[in-house]
């Protein structure tokens, strides 16, 4: 999908901060809907001057705030990932999902709750860490051993390839460990649950993963050219990629081990944000940080809905999103360019 909209750096920064107080109105709808609706001055009131002897002020601050502020970073982490795996790999399909890194991450926390069930949230973090870094490995392994290398399209069967085998072990250690409630949550993506704890070790890690990103967003520019054309402009492309993959196992690692596998935001986003905003990386990752945060506030407020006073996976509804916006993709690629 190319942009056909060639607007100016004042009208990208005017759709950005657009998109900036969408994110806080559906903020702001978010934690005044639940299983009893807020009015939305009391959630005002609630952020500005905090009461704990009331119980709508401790509901707003306790649960339904850190979870909006979660939905809007897991959402913002996921959706800049598959921008940089996109720019980088030039591989349309190239997503966190779809390259297997979120299924390490969710086969790594796994193998964590079996084997070390006492493990902190920290220590969840870093093997989700380790684990989006093993399934990353593990693609372009059997992509570059592939007969005629490695290709984007060989990349994204090889992602998903890796993906399905992992998420199989995951379910069958899950069974056996008699972890199907907690893996449950993983597997389907969900906010149920979330702390402040979370949104801090959201903004720990993603501060160094978006710092990182946005260092190497032109350079990501010149890279999405081609190998052979940002070589012969001076670029070190092996450093760029070290770090695009580093910012990816950042973002990705910490935004699984806080929401699970949903999926799709990283594909759907940067291609919408690229539409929009052109072909500089400069202005598609934070653009796409800003869309990511608003669409996954969004289906978290939907997946209350959908089915209310029972939640759905949010994970479920950015499929229903995805799936067929994967499938038109996978359609216009399928010259392998």
């Amino acid at each position: 999908m190319r942009s056909i909209i060639n607007h100016s750096a004042i009208w990208k920064t005017i759709i950005n901060f657009t998109a900036f107080f969408a994110i806080f109105l559906s903020i702001a709808i978010s934690i005044s809907y639940g299983s009893t609706d807020i009015d939305l001055k009391i959630v005002w009131q609630a952020v500005i001057n905090f009461n704990p002897e009331l119980t709508s002020h401790q509901v707003i601050q306790e649960i339904r705030l850190p979870r909006a502020l979660s939905a809007a970073l897991v959402g913002a982490f996921l959706a800049v990932s598959g921008a940089v795996m996109q720019g980088m790999t030039r591989n349309a399909l190239a997503s966190p999902s779809i390259m297997g890194v979120t299924d390490g991450a969710a086969f790594a926390l796994v193998i964590m709750l079996a084997f070390f069930p006492a493990v902190s949230n920290l220590g969840l973090t870093a093997a989700s860490f380790i684990g989006a870094g093993a399934a990353v490995t593990l693609v372009f392994m059997v992509g570059s051993f592939s007969k005629g290398g490695l290709t984007p399209v060989k990349l994204a069967l090889a992602g998903v390839a890796i993906g399905t085998m992992l998420r199989s072990i995951s379910s069958i250690f899950a069974l056996h460990f008699q972890l199907e409630k907690e893996m449950g949550f993983w597997l389907a993506g969900g906010l149920d649950g979330t702390s402040w704890t979370s949104v801090r070790i959201l903004l720990l890690s993603g501060v160094v993963g978006l710092i990182v990103a946005l260092i190497i967003s032109k350079s990501i520019t010149v890279l999405s050219l081609g190998d052979d054309i940002s070589t012969g402009l001076g670029q070190n492309n092996l450093y760029i990629k070290i770090l695009g993959i580093f910012s990816v196992l950042i973002l990705t690692g910490a935004a699984v081990s806080i929401a699970g596998a949903v999926g799709f935001v990283g594909l759907i986003v940067p291609h919408i944000t690229r539409f929009i905003m052109g072909t500089d990386y400069r202005w598609i990752i934070p653009s796409s940080a800003l869309f990511g945060a608003l669409l996954l506030v969004l289906s978290d407020l939907a997946a209350r809905m959908v089915n209310a006073p029972f939640e759905t996976p949010v994970g479920a509804i950015t499929s229903l999103i995805g799936v067929p916006f994967f499938l038109y993709l996978a359609r216009g690629n399928r010259g392998g360019k």
